[in-house]
């Protein structure tokens, strides 16, 4: 007899602090139970058989309200209750989490000559993701470091160019580096990352525009978090102004830089697998 549930997010972790709530169909609270460290609820109150309106809460996720039938055995199922954040937004659960270069990339866009655009990406990089249990998903915390060097476009001369004083002078600043002051909600899945950009010597705040897939096993027995990211930054607000213009004053390279990431973390300090 009683009741039993189980309560989880869309990917499946346990949400320990939900509560789950019965009314009658007189709107008499009958039951109140909340769910343990595995999302699992489990009330043996007697329940007279008939219809029940069911309500699961928890702190920053919207409320799921559905009807349950408890039977003649004075028992009612409620399976599986999946609950969505508070407007619609994800993250993965709290934690540390890892990012894994191996399975990443960090890639740059650039206009060449008006008319077509140059890629580019960043080989040596690493950093760690932070989201706290406490204090709302907010307040979550992103680190990257970036090796300047490793810039690769595919082509060794353009490659050279880069890494000399006209743009990122790695000699100088050899290291690129975010810091996340602080996350905003933008939609279902969708956050804006708020933080500084250190690059070239010169350390602006620029925000990023990003998307969280999902978390799911890994073959090495950890588990991933992917994100995608996006954001645009001009390389003049960073000193790097050098250009070369070719006929009718088109400029060989664009202003603006178009900054691509895909993310994969790895919950946890290390990285258990390539």
């Amino acid at each position: 007899m009683g009741l039993r549930g189980q309560v989880r997010t869309r990917d499946g972790w346990a949400v320990q602090h939900a509560i789950v709530t019965m009314t009658d169909m007189t709107g008499t609270q009958v039951l109140r139970a909340g769910a343990d460290e595995e999302g699992a609820v489990r009330d043996d109150s007697p329940l007279v058989p008939g219809p029940y309106t069911v309500v699961v809460t928890a702190v920053g996720y919207a409320p799921v309200a559905s009807t349950a039938l408890v039977t003649r055995t004075g028992r009612a199922d409620l399976g599986t209750v999946t609950l969505a954040r508070q407007g619609g937004v994800e993250l993965p659960p709290p934690g540390t989490w890892s990012i894994d270069p191996a399975h990443s990339s960090v890639g740059a866009v650039a206009q060449h000559l008006g008319i077509s655009s140059v890629r580019g990406r960043f080989t040596d990089f690493g950093g760690r993701i932070e989201i706290l249990d406490t204090g709302g998903p907010e307040q979550a915390r992103v680190e990257a470091i970036i090796n300047a060097a490793t810039i690769d476009t595919g082509n060794g001369l353009r490659d050279k160019h880069l890494k000399s004083p006209d743009f990122l002078d790695v000699e100088r600043f050899p290291q690129i580096t975010y810091s996340s002051t602080g996350l905003t909600p933008a939609g279902p899945d969708r956050w804006k990352v708020h933080g500084r950009l250190a690059l070239h010597g010169v350390v602006r705040d620029l925000d990023l525009d990003l998307s969280y897939l999902g978390t799911g096993p890994d073959p090495w027995g950890g588990v991933r978090a992917a994100f995608h990211a996006t954001t645009e930054l001009h390389r003049a607000d960073f000193a790097m102004n050098y250009n070369q213009v070719v006929q009718a004053g088109i400029a060989a390279i664009g202003t603006t830089l178009r900054i691509e990431l895909e993310i994969q973390a790895v919950q946890g300090e290390n990285l258990p697998g390539v």
